[in-house]
């Protein structure tokens, strides 16, 4: 039985470049026109210039399992890292579905691609035979892409074949990204070789940045220095000076690539690899116009400026809505306020559902987890996901906390159809906090900013989570300023914090406050007869019943040695009295149940009066010390050790 619906896997990196957006635009016409679903994972990798951001943004492409899908996409040119494209491969193999490779030819899989070698000569022979170019410049792609390999194959030997020389500082390896560019013209500017006829770029972005430089550096293209490209983008039609370059079908071919897959699954039968048409379009950077010139048409050239308007439109709003985004959320301080921000911006990007999927050791709140904070996620995802976004049919929704290994909950849903989600990666640097899922939103394809946009959703959750990090360590160090290590009840420091804004009230409103002074009966005896470790739970102990006696509010701490003191706003002799009974109950108490070889004894004073303005609390301490003192005196305290058959105190 034929399945219904379909469930493809794409793998790119970079697309806010035209190369992969138009790419996308064919697979996306094609999940619509097919009713085939299409998850695309994302990375932004390689542009930053820093290995560990790019880690954190390969680790995006460890979250499928493809064996959950039915076939697989591959734009493995793009991603500009080969362990990463090995271990991607490595699993496509072991999960046993089809894949198509969009240009990059890869063993035992579909492709659907170009002759970059024919192309390339085309573009070579002309500067040559055309333009008389004798000395050339050249900027490559990767060094270990197959495409950029075969344009730089085939450009050589159209220079073997004419007995043109050239050397090696003339070549630039660079990435296909804008800065490469740059980077080669300031290279080949510091070369003490003279600048050449012509420069040949591997892609038009890069042919762009060179233009652009050698502008800014006085250089006339075409006059001084002609220059081509490759790909023939909408940006290189629409430079001041329209490049050279080579027209491809890249729509058709996310078309054709998706239909292979289809094709594939429904048993028919199919070429492996399909050669697309292209032929290059020459024009004014190396100093031709041909008939199909853009501007010859005055329909089409509104055309393309109204294009221009609206993109300049779009990122308008984007950097207004970025700007905004940024501003509310540098305000936030839990994941919680971070959502709620978030949201309202989440409408703006017309997305039909949107998820914010968050590792759950995103922050190390948990004691587990703070243990081996240094062990935090890079490769892959924590077991649980937590969704504190969950946006569909117009409304925010809850989602609970779901398994990494699904993805999302409903992606393989059989009533799903026509679908496109995108997932990009959460991180700061090479630590994993989770990803995006967005569904049938044009916000990915249409504007350059949405990597801006993820990046500051990224950095500005690292900044919650530094924050919650910093609060945990504030809270530990008070809890060591205030807390005393052996009792676990407050120490001098807690005492003053806990008892002062209570005191100060008493002040005000000239309530009565108590201060009792409790001194433990007998550790001397206890420490020389069974050692200071047992004398410590007897001080522990003491600790205890204060606590379990303490229920009306009272602040209390150890004092100091075998000493405490509480505290209580608003008390009558009759609640001070209530407060000692409770605390003789509970030593008895404690006698009676504990198996220790002591039995606990205390002396208690306490001293009641209405504080006045100026003085001190410990003024009244003081006062409550004198009345536990001759407590003390009137008891017989000289031992305080359990016999072999009593628990009972033992008094002289």
């Amino acid at each position: 039985m034929e399945k219904s619906s379909f469930n493809l896997v794409v793998i790119i990196a970079g697309i806010d470049e035209e190369y992969q957006n138009d790419i996308l635009t064919g697979i996306e016409e094609f999940a619509a026109e097919e009713c085939v679903n299409i998850s695309v994972f994302v990375s932004f990798s390689g542009v930053m210039g820093n290995h560990r951001h790019d880690v954190g943004e390969f680790n995006i492409f460890r979250l499928p399992d493809f064996s959950l899908f039915d076939g697989a996409v591959l734009l493995t040119n793009t991603i500009a890292y080969q362990p990463v494209i090995d271990n991607i491969l490595r699993r496509i193999r072991l999960a046993g579905i089809p894949a198509v490779s969009i240009d990059n030819d890869i063993q035992s899989f579909y492709h659907i691609g170009i002759d970059n070698g024919k192309a390339m000569r085309e573009i070579t022979e002309h500067f040559i035979s055309k333009h008389k170019c004798r000395c050339f410049n050249y900027v490559s792609g990767p060094v270990d892409n197959p495409e950029s390999q075969e344009r730089l194959d085939s450009f050589l030997a159209v220079l073997e074949e004419n007995n043109i020389t050239i050397e090696s500082e003339r070549i630039y390896y660079g990435d296909f990204r804008s800065p490469s560019g740059r980077d080669a013209i300031e290279q080949f500017m510091k070369s003490d070789l003279p600048m050449p006829d012509a420069i040949i770029c591997a892609n038009d972005v890069m042919a762009l940045s060179v233009m652009t430089v050698l502008n800014a550096s006085g250089f006339k293209i075409p006059e001084d220095i002609k220059v081509s490209g490759f790909d023939d983008t909408f940006s290189a039609r629409n430079f001041p000076t329209e490049l050279t370059s080579v027209e491809r079908p890249l729509k058709k071919s996310g078309l054709i690539a998706c239909k292979t897959l289809i094709n594939h699954l429904k048993g028919i039968d199919q070429k492996r690899s399909v050669i697309l048409d292209m032929h290059p379009h020459f024009t004014e950077s190396c100093g031709c116009t041909d008939n199909s010139d853009h501007l010859s048409d005055v329909k089409t050239f509104k055309n393309m400026n109204y294009s221009s308007f609206k993109k300049v439109g779009s990122t308008s709003e984007y950097v207004s809505a970025i700007n905004r985004l940024s501003c509310q959320l540098i305000e936030c301080d839990s994941l919680n306020e971070f959502s709620q921000a978030l949201k309202p911006f989440i409408r703006e990007i017309g997305a039909e559902e949107f998820y914010l999927c968050i590792c759950s050791d995103w922050n190390l709140e948990t004691e587990s987890c703070r243990e081996k904070s240094s062990n935090f996620t890079v490769n892959g995802y924590t077991n649980d996901i937590l969704v504190p976004i969950s946006y569909r049919k117009g409304r925010f929704t809850e989602l609970k906390p779901f398994s990494s290994g699904e993805i999302l909950p409903g992606l393989f849903d059989s009533s799903n159809h026509g679908k496109m989600y995108y997932f990009i990666p959460l991180h700061f640097r090479e630590r994993c906090l989770g990803y995006i899922a967005i569904l049938n939103s044009k916000f990915p394809l249409q504007s350059s900013l949405f990597q801006t946009w993820c990046i500051t959703i990224s950095n500005m959750l690292e900044n919650i989570r530094k924050i919650i990090s910093l609060d945990l360590a504030v809270q530990k160090l008070n809890k060591l300023y205030t807390v005393d290590t052996l009792t676990g009840i407050y120490n001098r420091n807690g005492f003053v914090n806990g008892s002062a804004p209570l005191f100060k009230h008493c002040v005000e409103k000239q309530k009565s406050v108590m201060l009792m002074f409790i001194d433990m009966d007998g550790l001397k005896q206890i420490n020389d007869n069974h050692g200071h470790s047992a004398g410590d739970d007897a001080i522990h102990g003491i600790a205890n019943v204060i606590a379990e006696s303490c229920v009306c509010g009272e602040v209390y701490c150890r004092f100091g040695g075998d000493e405490f003191i509480i505290f209580g706003a608003d008390f009558k002799e009759s609640d001070a009295d209530a407060l000692t009974a409770r605390i003789n109950r509970n030593i008895k108490k404690y006698n009676d149940t504990e198996n220790f070889p002591f039995n606990l004894s205390a002396s208690i004073g306490y001293h009641i009066a209405v504080p006045k303005e100026g003085e001190d609390i410990f003024n009244l301490v003081t006062v409550a010390d004198d009345v536990m003192y001759k407590e003390k005196k009137r008891k017989k305290t000289s031992k305080y050790l359990k016999s072999p058959d009593k628990k009972q105190i033992s008094e002289k």
